[in-house]
């Protein structure tokens, strides 16, 4: 039986996959939730204790770390599939030959080289690349009508995105960043399976930052809802077959200009100009539950066959999916939430600090205004149980 090792900030839905497949299971992640699987072969960094806080995870944890803590597994198994936190580039050429997916990433992840490459052929913002943060103001007074963002060069999630007028005191220290035009709109992403000459968009979904709800201008990755539909848009739009074919259309070709293989996604900003090319995320993406629940199809089989040179027949969407990260209101103990769809819960008696991730809600129905009410009704349950577990007055 063949080796598969998963690798990344947190595999728990990958898991679950990886055992309907033919595979000797091995597991690496940071976060250690208590509804992970437990399998055979498994290395997990974060240990929870009772009365021992989580920490803070854009601190503490270390795509290097990771892979080190890996090592035994990376030598022994017949394939990788990195997840969210590990890139293709962190490994040895010896390892990176095990990967399933795409591994060439530098022009994708290194974000003022990746919309270098493709600006003469879609719709992006406006990128540079800076050396201080005066060269920043200096190019936004270049700029009077326009609004500028400042982002790392590398990463993901939204973290660590600001508005250029709220970052007068940024420290640049060894880090890099790009100065990009604010463009508003709605979030939505694609997702595509792809072989390194074919590609095909699966679903689009509706992508959701905490600016969705209230938080004005973060740009933290919340969630998705999808398919995507004049309902699940949530808002007053024009023609969305258009916009949909737009977006398969563009998405396809990126994922053939990049030689991009297996799941892989694009994100967007729709506005009145059009589709603005945000991010091109070379691996599995947050919406791979949603996806499984939607088409009912097994994404994790998916990904590995178009690795392997096959697409799959894509079924039509049977029912709606939400997912929505929970991060947590208050510095809390946890205890248990009764609810039926909360997913990567803590352990019982661990501390999660405040606006860190606590849990996440997933849930499906074929009704779209049924499910966003479950989804916000659980979405306010977790949120006043874990004001009743705060730990200290803030």
């Amino acid at each position: 039986m063949e080796k598969l090792l998963l690798i990344g900030i947190d595999t728990r839905a990958m898991i679950n996959s990886a055992l309907q497949l033919d595979f000797e299971l091995f597991s690496t992640s940071y976060f250690s939730t208590s509804d992970t699987q437990t399998i055979k072969n498994q290395k997990i960094i974060l240990n929870e204790k009772n009365g021992e806080s989580c920490g803070e995870f854009e601190d503490q944890f270390n795509n290097i770390d990771i892979l080190e803590f890996s090592k035994e597994y990376l030598d022994e198994v017949d394939y990788v599939i990195p997840i969210s936190g590990v890139s293709p580039s962190d490994f040895s050429k010896e390892h990176k030959r095990k990967i399933l997916g795409t591994t060439e990433v530098g022009d994708i992840e290194n974000k003022f080289k990746f919309f270098k490459k493709i600006k003469n052929e879609f719709l992006t913002p406006m990128t540079f690349r800076l050396s201080d943060i005066d060269e920043a103001f200096e190019i936004s007074k270049s700029h009077p009508d326009n609004q500028f963002i400042l982002k790392p060069i590398q990463g993901s999630g939204g973290y660590n995105i600001n508005l250029l007028d709220n970052a007068k005191d940024l420290q640049f220290d060894d880090s890099e960043f790009i100065l990009q035009e604010y463009v508003t709109g709605i979030n939505v992403s694609s997702s595509i399976l792809s072989t390194g000459s074919e590609a095909k968009t699966i679903t689009n979904s509706r992508l959701l930052t905490e600016d969705d709800f209230g938080k004005c201008n973060s740009f933290i990755y919340v969630g998705n809802i999808l398919p995507l539909t004049n309902e699940s848009i949530m808002a007053d739009v024009n023609d969305m077959t258009n916009i949909i074919n737009e977006m398969n259309e563009t998405s396809e070709k990126l994922a053939n200009k990049f030689n991009l293989i297996g799941s892989n996604g694009v994100d967007y900003i729709l506005n009145e100009n059009g589709l603005y090319i945000i991010e091109l995320n070379a691996r599995l993406q947050g919406t791979f539950e949603c996806v499984e629940r939607t088409l009912g199809i097994n994404m994790l089989d998916a990904h590995i066959k178009s690795c392997q040179g096959e697409i799959i027949d894509v079924p039509e969407p049977k029912c709606y999916s939400y997912k929505k990260i929970v991060y947590s209101p208050t510095r809390m103990k946890y205890e248990k939430i009764d609810l039926d769809n909360i997913y990567d819960l803590p352990h019982i008696g661990s501390i999660t600090e405040k606006s860190e991730p606590l849990l996440t809600i997933i849930d499906s129905d074929e009704d779209f205004k049924k499910l966003y009410e479950k989804v916000e009704l659980s979405s306010k349950k977790v949120n006043s149980k874990a004001k009743l577990c705060q730990l200290d007055i803030e």
